[in-house]
């Protein structure tokens, strides 16, 4: 069986900023054709921002695709602002984009921090949503966060962890979540960058199945990296302001809604284990892992898997 791969290039065939209150105006840009079946892309991160190769994943002939970068991120300004950015704000956000593009419901696809706005949005406003496409489930849950930033991980890179604690005091490292915090807020323009980077990378190393130099160098670039780091941050300090396990016990929310989970074996950021929990309370969605599938969109399993779902949802 031959994989599917990204659509052609295309360029949005409208684009703008939507002030959205609380000083935060989000970039938005739609792709496909007007009119055709709707859909909402949601990036990850939170902070990393859209791509135009995001845009590619569904078929421009047969979508109308709406992408925005979250508040914070990419063309959204302010750059890397955390105040009033919270997963309740993004869901607010997700509304007034649906209300401007002029749609009743739409197809939501989201990966990784995607997968969990994604779900947070869906339970929210479950008569919004006509299909979920998801990749690399992400629950927000302790066991998850403890996978990242304290074990787990860790023991799969055990020099990139090494680098990840290099900025931060050894009397700090019991919890380097709030450690970060004070580094990426320090009034210090050095440090901020120095911990940005060092944020970056070590989720640079756990998204990729195979080493990636040129990835982990646009992980780093020091926009991007101020970006992702104080934002993603954020929002792991304040464990999504969700309550532990609420998008599982929501999941009731999205029976009857088809779904998609497309969650690779080896994915090192977020492990299949969220994928399955979340499976188990939502017993319709096709949950499909890929078994040579790391975490990232583009790695040729996943994005098969992907762009088989959107083709499936577009008829």
């Amino acid at each position: 069986m031959t994989l599917r791969t990204l659509y052609p290039a295309t360029e949005p065939y409208a684009t703008g900023m939507l002030d959205v209150g609380d000083g935060h105006s989000l970039y938005w840009e739609r792709c496909g054709t007007p009119g055709a079946k709707p859909a909402l892309f949601l990036h990850g991160g939170p902070g990393a921002g859209i791509s135009p190769n995001h845009r590619r994943q569904f078929d421009p002939a047969r979508y109308d695709v709406l992408l925005f970068d979250q508040r914070g991120a990419g063309q959204s300004v302010p750059h890397a602002h955390l105040e009033a950015n919270t997963t309740w704000h993004l869901v607010d956000d997700i509304e007034r984009l649906r209300e401007m593009c002029g749609v009743d419901k739409w197809l939501v696809f989201g990966g990784s921090w995607g997968s969990t706005l994604s779900l947070a949005y869906a339970e929210t406003h479950p008569e919004r949503v006509s299909e979920l496409v998801l990749r690399g489930i992400f629950l927000f849950g302790e066991s998850e966060l403890g996978w990242l930033y304290r074990y787990g991980a860790s023991e799969l890179y055990p020099e990139g962890w090494d680098e990840f604690l290099a900025p931060v005091p050894q009397e700090a490292r019991g919890d380097m979540v709030a450690a970060y915090r004070e580094l990426l807020t320090s009034a210090d323009h050095a440090t901020r960058l120095r911990a940005a980077k060092a944020w970056s990378r070590w989720e640079g190393l756990t998204v990729t199945l195979l080493p990636d130099p040129a990835m982990l160098e646009e992980f780093t670039e020091d926009h991007h990296a101020v970006a992702i780091a104080r934002i993603e941050n954020h929002y792991m300090l304040h464990r999504g302001w969700l309550d532990e396990g609420q998008l599982l016990k929501g999941a009731e929310k999205l029976r009857g809604i088809p779904g998609v989970i497309v969650q690779g074996r080896h994915d090192c950021c977020t492990p299949p284990r969220a994928a399955w929990e979340l499976k188990k309370a939502w017993p319709e969605v096709d949950l499909q892992i890929v078994a040579d599938g790391g975490h990232l969109y583009n790695e040729p399993g996943i994005l098969d898997g992907l762009v088989r779902a959107t083709d499936r949802f577009a008829a």
